[in-house]
């Protein structure tokens, strides 16, 4: 069986592909050919071996695919061979807060990942793919997606005409926007990209702004909102854009902080968040049964996760340059077989 490993020393050239042994499932355990996986920059981080908490050990990559059960073990009960399936990015938790569960661990390191041609995973680290989906598409929704509706749904609980602000076009902001207007909200996105701006309000967004000509973007913000404004953060930008989020925020709002792609180190006054009466919280993707009920509405709504490219998966090192050179605009597939 044929996967791809990250092992020391990293980089996207030490990326190694190996055989492993062939795989049978245990008790509760399913057997999954993967059809197809997605790549997201904590997979990145990972290769290059700069991802807090890298793992020592070598481990298969990508916390994210899509395939079809081949066999299951005894006591399984949840699925069946032939079912179309997704892996969990947090194999262990169910529901309730991360931090009450204590068997949470990530696929893709240091758990071995889904690229390889099987995996092995227990029954309650899967859900079905949603029925309207492609390989591809399922692919995409463990980590970016999951993260996306659990900050504005699973526990931003987003109302109708309510205002989401949005920080460029990555992974989580695409699947922020599509989630926002499927749920009747209004979105404001920042990025550095005309292109990208023109691309998104294609999409729905309301409120455009282009943050290197318009710095100090949280007055436009307030502009667009005509006072109010926003109250739905997703900050993916890190301490250097977290004060300007806070300044646009309407009080008693909302920041959940995804990510740092602005840097690890600055400043942030609590003041604001006092004066805001603000709400900041950690989003570390979610549990399995969030992702089940953003799977019923993805089915529900006809909804299709945005797709850049799509690349065979012996070409990840190729696909790995395209996703660290932020030129992509949706998710950077990898089919297998």
């Amino acid at each position: 069986m044929k996967a791809w490993q990250i092992a020391a020393p990293f980089g996207i050239d030490a990326l190694q592909q190996v055989e492993r042994p062939q795989l049978t499932p245990g008790p509760q355990q399913v057997l999954i050919r993967v059809r197809a996986a997605s790549l997201n920059y904590r997979d990145l981080e990972l290769v290059e071996g700069r991802y807090q908490g890298q793992p020592d050990q070598p481990f298969i990559a990508l916390s994210d695919g899509a395939g079809e059960v081949l066999a299951v073990g005894a006591g399984v009960s949840r699925f069946a061979v032939g079912d179309r399936v997704i892996g969990c990015f947090w194999q262990g938790w169910q529901a309730g807060p991360l931090g009450a569960c204590s068997t949470a661990i990530p696929l893709g390191g240091p758990l071995d990942g889904m690229l390889a041609e099987q995996v092995l995973l227990d029954e309650s680290g899967v859900v079905a793919c949603p029925a309207h989906l492609s390989w591809e598409e399922a692919a995409t929704l463990p980590c970016a997606a999951l993260t996306a509706w659990q900050a504005l749904i699973g526990e931003g609980q987003l109302k109708a005409g309510e205002w989401v602000l949005l920080q460029g076009s990555g992974g989580v902001s695409l699947f922020a926007l599509q989630f926002a207007l499927m749920h009747g909200a209004r979105v404001v996105v920042t990025s550095s990209s005309e292109d990208k701006l023109q691309r998104l309000a294609t999409l729905g967004a309301t409120g455009l702004i282009n943050y290197r000509t318009t710095p100090d973007w949280h007055d436009e913000v307030l502009r667009i909102t005509a006072g109010h404004g926003v109250d739905h953060v997703l900050e993916v930008g890190g301490p250097r854009s977290f004060a300007q989020s806070l300044q646009c925020l309407h009080p008693s709002g909302q920041i959940n902080v995804i990510g740092y792609l602005g840097g690890q180190q600055g400043e942030i006054n609590p003041l604001l968040i006092l004066q805001r009466n603000a709400r900041v919280r950690g989003i570390a993707v979610g549990p399995r049964n969030a992702f089940e009920a953003m799977n019923r509405a993805i089915e529900a709504s006809g909804m299709r996760p945005l797709i850049d490219s799509t690349y065979d998966w012996l070409d990840l090192p190729e696909a790995l340059r395209h996703l660290a050179s932020g030129a992509h605009f949706g998710k950077v597939v990898l089919r297998l077989g």
